[in-house]
């Protein structure tokens, strides 16, 4: 009877001792790799950074299962890490970092044995020697060989192996509790080192009334991985971004009419931005630089203006003559139209001008940036300054009227030294409560603060503009 109690006992024992291990067994380790992609799509933002979208299928076994999913962004930003799976619960997750390189192998070596060889010419062959690796502050390794303690070692070090938490490449680590053998699991995450820009190239006409429009996105990925056969997005707009406290690191010939080839990208608006999505994946691979055309657009309209400002403080005191010989802006001013040939949400980015000369060469005019344009808003570009019109300002008169206000009166000369007649748009940015009490050609109120006037200037010629205004200021 005893004895039957005494084995019952030792068998309860045995088997919840039996249970109480496989509890803490370890658990099982797996490792994904881009090999077991089946889908990857990737937004970029024109902000330096993207979002990956992977899905992988991974044989994970059931139960506890340590999963190392290899071959995501070196810059990626762990905390916006997000698995998805069927049956399967995500316990922890780490990011592992420590690469394996020289400096880091020596540094996990401290205060250990190695291996030192240096090469022995006498003999002709390569002498070993066990050593202590001391220390490697500034770079240098400290050894300890024998009795002596030594540095700048004419040889080289061998360690016994790669420590464990030293990785080849940063790596995802998740301890999963896993409901099946076989998941199939979605994968997203924020990257910084992706980002995109637009170019453009506009193509002007001989009578610079038209244009050729081809807009160039440039997508760059420096976020350390590369992607194969990607679904691939961009965003346009200003997206908010909480920033992270302390250093984290993050030919062209005459101007055609006939409609352009289907565009390779499709635009949608999205949220309060604008959405870009290619129509076939492509590859985005690490450190590479690649161009993709936005659109384009034939024999669109366009309005070149030359334009003469003034300045506000102008308007307060006394000066006299306060240009001469002052340049004329150039401008290109382009309605973003579908009537125009446009009509599609243009990303911000550089605009650059060409124009053929007389043998027919395409001529560099200009460039300027444009901000982000919806449709069927005005782009304006600045192509520089005129070289044959210039300008001139004086002040003819001035009069105080009490604490607050004055009177005063101006002359603009406007000269054209081309061989052919030109308009210009002179920009008076007055302020204040202001009124004109007489000039020489109608002026337009643009807004509060500016009024404008528009003239005419003959070839080889001048025209001078006269008006008086009254200002009030307080």
């Amino acid at each position: 009877m005893l004895k039957n109690r005494i084995g019952r006992y030792l068998g309860l024992t045995l088997a919840a001792t039996a249970l109480s291990g496989s509890a803490h067994a370890a658990p099982k380790k797996k490792r994904s790799t881009a090999a077991d992609r089946t889908g990857i799509a990737i937004t970029v933002y024109n902000q330096n950074f993207g979002l990956v979208r992977e899905e992988r299928r991974i044989r994970s076994g059931t139960g506890q299962v340590a999963l190392q999913l290899q071959d995501v962004a070196a810059r990626i930003r762990p905390e916006t890490v997000h698995i998805k799976g069927q049956g399967l619960r995500v316990l922890e997750q780490n990011y592992r970092f420590d690469l394996l390189t020289p400096e880091t192998l020596l540094k996990k070596h401290v205060g250990k044995a190695v291996r030192v060889h240096r090469y022995n010419e006498k003999l002709g062959r390569e002498d070993s020697f066990d050593a202590k690796l001391l220390s490697v502050a500034g770079g240098k390794p400290v050894l300890q060989i024998g009795k002596e303690v030594t540095f700048d070692f004419p040889g080289r070090i061998s360690f016994p192996g790669v420590p464990a938490n030293l990785m080849a490449r940063p790596t995802l680590v998740w301890l999963l509790d896993s409901q099946r053998a076989e998941q199939k699991v979605e994968v997203t995450y924020l990257t910084q080192g992706m980002t995109w820009k637009t170019d453009y190239v506009l193509v002007l006409d001989s009578k610079e009334s038209k244009g050729d429009l081809t807009g160039w996105v440039t997508l760059n990925n420096q976020s350390g991985a590369s992607y194969t056969d990607a679904r691939l997005k961009l965003v346009a707009g200003d997206v908010n971004q909480v920033r992270p406290r302390g250093g984290e690191h993050f030919s062209a010939g005459g101007m055609a009419t006939a409609p352009a080839a289907p565009p390779r990208i499709k635009e949608e608006s999205f949220f309060e931005y604008h959405l870009y999505t290619l129509n076939e994946p492509t590859d985005v691979l690490d450190n590479e630089q690649k161009q993709v055309t936005l659109l384009e657009a034939k024999g669109m309209r366009l309005e070149k203006k030359l334009i003469f400002y003034g300045q506000p403080y102008w308007f307060r005191g006394r000066h006299g003559q306060t240009q001469s010989n002052q340049k004329v802006g150039v401008y290109l001013d382009i309605t973003n139209s579908k009537k125009n040939g446009l009509g599609m949400p243009l990303p911000k980015g550089v605009v650059r001008v060409y124009k053929a000369d007389k043998s027919g060469a395409q001529q560099f005019v200009g460039e300027d940036n444009i901000d982000h344009t919806p449709r069927d808003e005005k782009v304006r570009i600045k192509m520089g300054e005129a070289f044959d019109v210039v300008g001139e300002r004086k002040q003819v008169d001035y009069r105080r009227l009490g604490m607050c206000g004055s009177e005063t009166s101006w002359e603009i000369q406007i000269r054209n030294h081309k061989k052919t007649a030109v308009k210009v748009e002179d920009y008076e940015p007055v302020g204040g409560e202001w009124t004109i009490v007489d000039s020489s050609h109608p002026h337009k109120k643009k807004d509060a603060r500016t009024f404008t006037f528009e003239v005419k200037v003959p070839a080889n010629g001048k025209t001078t503009i006269k008006y008086r205004v009254r200002i009030r200021w307080c």
